[in-house]
């Protein structure tokens, strides 16, 4: 064992002593932690004043009906298969767009109610119902 010291005052530490760098860091933390919101950077700016109420902009409604023959109707008026195209695409255009309401009778060939969503789709329209009517209600 030659060459070994057991002196304590001769020994070479190898390592830093950590304890007191993180009992300055701590007391640092909670410096920074209680001096922040003290030092609150406020700039006043005068808000506008807004109300909470909603805008109620009830689109309108557009009624597209098909008959039992197999026509087209819109708003009451009778409308060609081919200027239902360009009636749609007018109705998709305005703001805000309105809904298009398709009401089929119940002896129309699915393909008609099919081919008059299709239009409605290529012209823009977003906002598609079915109309129906609810069965008789049973007698007490």
């Amino acid at each position: 064992m030659a060459g070994y010291v057991t002196d304590d005052h001769d020994e070479v530490l190898g390592e830093i002593n950590m304890i007191p760098f993180i009992d300055v860091m701590l007391v640092l933390l909670i410096i920074f932690i209680i001096t922040v919101p003290v030092m609150k950077h406020a700039v006043n700016v005068e808000l506008p004043k807004a109300t909470n109420e909603k805008e109620v902009l009830k689109p309108e409604t557009v009624r597209l009906s098909v008959q039992s023959d197999g026509s087209y109707w819109i708003d009451d008026q009778p409308v060609s298969d081919d200027a239902l195209d360009a009636r749609l695409a007018a109705e998709s255009a305005k703001q805000p767009q309105p809904d298009l309401h398709i009401r089929g009778d119940k002896d129309v060939r699915y393909e008609r109610v099919a081919q008059a969503m299709a239009a409605a789709q290529v012209a823009g329209l977003r906002k598609i119902g079915f109309i129906t009517e609810p069965p008789p209600a049973a007698a007490p």
